[in-house]
């Protein structure tokens, strides 16, 4: 077969010699649809069939490769006896076995009183050496393409090592030569092979099995430069030129003479950054990243203020339509005695209400709307937005990322918040395309939530603690651990749990499942808020961002069970008010040395980014499923623990050349991750 062309190795796999349309449908089992997922599709293992074997010295459940002579075929016309074939050399004799297979096929590929070369499982029957359905028979002429050591491939139902050799060897022993995106100082440098000679190394050897093999980095390089392309080119198109530039801020410097608080200093010095943001001449698109309570919504108002008394629009979403009605009825307070109206959009908002809220912000007699996800559907237009502001984040990926911002005009700011603390490494590859301004403390009245630890067989020491604690008006919320497996074992679990609860706190407790919807979800949680139950026992997260002043307490059942950064997500639900707050941690008696850690790493710290760090150092990033975007997975082979170093590599040589994403050499690279769709959305 002649050298592949480029563009088939974007064209699907039944293009290739041998792929049918059974075959195709057994490889996309396995993600195999395209060319290309061969490429990246590299070995666990290998089978080492390069030494020919005597049959005096063969070893029972090894794979062995033997070079023998055909004596007998032998077919029973008995049902259900397999065929044999008996074969020998100068050390010995060995039976090899067939079952339900083809006479005809057997007489050619064994001709009496020929030499062949034969490969798979020896087995011991009847005092006798057999190799039951072998692998590989082949004649003496074709010896060396048996005797090799063999690349083991995750395989499926359909597909055995040698069907998928056949189709892997087209691919990878024909790779075109294909233009490099990076220059020859830099492979060199940072001793990389180049693409063609890298590909043929992960299947040929054993650098796909070590993660910091020289083959392994440069896959991994590529991979995050690919990620950051798509970044860096999304930021260009949304950091465009505006109209719109902002110099007063009058009336947000008298709620803050009026607030019964003083800023912390990282509230002062995100709110500056903002600032210079709104002045300058490129759209803002910046994301604030704190910690539970660390005051993110109160600086978004602030923001909304300058951005209404320089005669702009606002649009402020968050996620679930009761953290919406928390942050409507917070806006209110901040802004009484200004002149800026407000007002709240969500699914229960009534016909006539909403209808007068779309008239008012289509003619500009609305300075902010405050609502979940359905202020950007398209019958809602606004006379001037300036500025978007999207509470909790890290729900939304790059693309929507980039619809946002095409929704909002060519002189709408973007300021995004997440209370979700992430590590470096993660930032840069899920926020690169962003400004980044972090709210580091919180504020002096807040109370460090105090964390204990128990374990459960101790569990009815409790009952009268949490009796006081409701004597007291203080709520509880008890977490159970999610059971994936099953929605129905999730309910039981949680049912069981409230059931117990509520023998002993009758009428008290409340309970949120996963077979629940999110409006029977936040009419629990409206429930909870309003104080009519005083007791919440849940096993989903309780949403991130909505403020429960009255619950002071959180037992979280099976603790070692969650990672560290959603045990503090969980923990950052109480002491929200003035009170002092709890959380109780409740454990089995055996635990791992990794969860004996985690416990104690939250009780000494309540640092949200240390303590994501941490998490993500002890689990690893592939279980930190908090970190992944809108359901899928950011990086098939890179880990920002492992490859850290890369990260931060291919972010300087981002900054430090002049890059054009649409030059031709990067579109190879951006087939390959599949990142093509996402740099050529237009969002001008």
């Amino acid at each position: 077969m002649n050298l592949l062309k480029k563009d088939i190795i974007f064209s699907n796999v039944n293009k290739l010699k041998g792929v049918g349309k059974q075959l195709s449908k057994y490889l996309k089992n396995k993600k195999i649809e395209k060319v290309k997922d061969i490429l990246l599709n590299l070995p666990y293992s290998e089978t080492d069939r390069s030494k020919i074997t005597s049959l005096n010295k063969l070893e029972i459940g090894k794979i062995q490769t033997i070079r023998v002579i055909v004596k007998k075929l032998n077919f029973p016309r008995v049902r259900n006896l397999p065929n044999k074939i008996i074969c020998e050399n100068e050390s010995g004799k060995i039976e090899i076995v067939y079952f339900n297979s083809r006479e005809g096929y057997l007489r050619k590929i064994y001709p009496v009183n020929e030499w062949v070369v034969i490969s798979g499982k020896i087995g011991f029957f009847n005092k006798k050496y057999q190799m039951s359905n072998p692998d590989y028979v082949s004649p003496l002429e074709k010896e060396e393409y048996v005797k090799q050591v063999i690349p083991k491939y995750s395989l499926t139902k359909g597909i055995n090592e040698k069907k998928y050799r056949l189709i892997s060897d087209q691919v990878i022993n024909n790779l075109p030569d294909i233009n490099e995106w990076y220059e020859k100082n830099f492979l060199k440098k940072n001793n990389f092979l180049t693409w063609k000679e890298n590909i043929i190394a992960l299947h040929k050897s054993k650098d796909n099995q070590n993660k910091l093999s020289r083959s392994y980095k440069r896959l991994v390089f590529d991979e995050i430069f690919a990620n950051l392309l798509v970044l860096s080119e999304n930021r260009k198109k949304i950091k465009k030129n505006k109209q719109n530039k902002y110099f007063k801020s009058i009336i947000a410097k008298k709620i803050l003479e009026r607030l019964p608080f003083e800023l912390t200093k990282s509230q002062k010095n995100v709110l500056e950054e903002i600032n210079l943001d709104l002045k300058s001449n490129t759209r803002m698109f910046r994301i604030i990243q704190g910690d539970v309570g660390s005051g993110k919504t109160i600086v978004s108002l602030l923001t909304i203020a300058n951005v209404v008394e320089n005669k702009q629009q606002c649009a402020f979403m968050a996620p679930t339509e009761i953290l919406a009605k928390q942050h409507f009825h917070l806006a209110k307070k901040i802004f009484i005695g200004t002149n800026i109206k407000i007002d709240l959009l969500t699914g229960k908002t009534e016909t006539k209400k909403r209808k007068e809220i779309i008239d008012n912000i289509r003619n500009g007699d609305l300075d902010c709307i405050i609502g979940t996800h359905s202020l950007f559907q398209k019958k809602i237009d606004f006379k001037n937005l300036g500025l978007a502001i999207i509470d909790e984040q890290h729900k939304f990926g790059v693309k929507q990322r980039s619809e946002l911002a095409k929704k909002g005009g060519d002189n709408c700011d973007l300021l995004l918040m997440s209370a979700t603390p992430i590590p470096r490494t993660m930032m840069m590859s899920l926020y690169g395309d962003m400004d980044i301004s972090k709210i580091l403390e919180k504020p002096a009245k807040r109370k460090k939530i105090i964390t204990l630890s128990k374990p459960e067989k101790k569990i009815n020491e409790l009952w009268s603690f949490i009796k006081k604690q409701i004597n007291i008006n203080n709520q509880v919320f008890w977490v159970c651990p999610l059971i994936k497996e099953s929605s129905y074992l999730d309910y039981s679990s949680a049912k069981s749990k409230f059931d117990t609860i509520n023998k002993k706190f009758p009428g008290k407790v409340g309970l949120i499942h996963g077979a629940l919807n999110k409006v029977e979800k936040e009419k629990i949680l409206d429930s909870f808020l309003k104080n009519e139950i005083s007791i919440l026992v849940s096993t989903t997260v309780i949403e991130v961002g909505i403020d429960f002043p009255n619950a002071n307490l959180i037992i979280i059942e099976n603790a070692n069970k969650f990672g560290l950064a959603q045990l503090h997500q969980l923990r950052g639900r109480v002491g929200r008010g003035d009170k002092q707050g709890l959380c109780i941690l409740l454990f089995k008696e055996s635990l791992s040395k990794n969860a004996i850690k985690r416990i104690k790493i939250l009780k000494e710290s309540d640092d949200g980014f240390f303590i994501a760090e941490e998490d993500m150092r002890l689990r690893g990033f592939g279980d930190i499923a908090g970190y992944q975007q809108s359901g899928s997975k950011n990086f098939r082979f890179a880990d920002p623990v492992t490859h850290e170093d890369l990260f931060s590599l291919a972010e300087k040589y981002i900054k430090n050349i002049n890059i054009n994403v649409n030059e031709s050499k990067y579109a190879f690279l951006l087939k390959l991750f599949d990142k093509a769709e996402i740099i050529n959305q237009n969002i001008d």
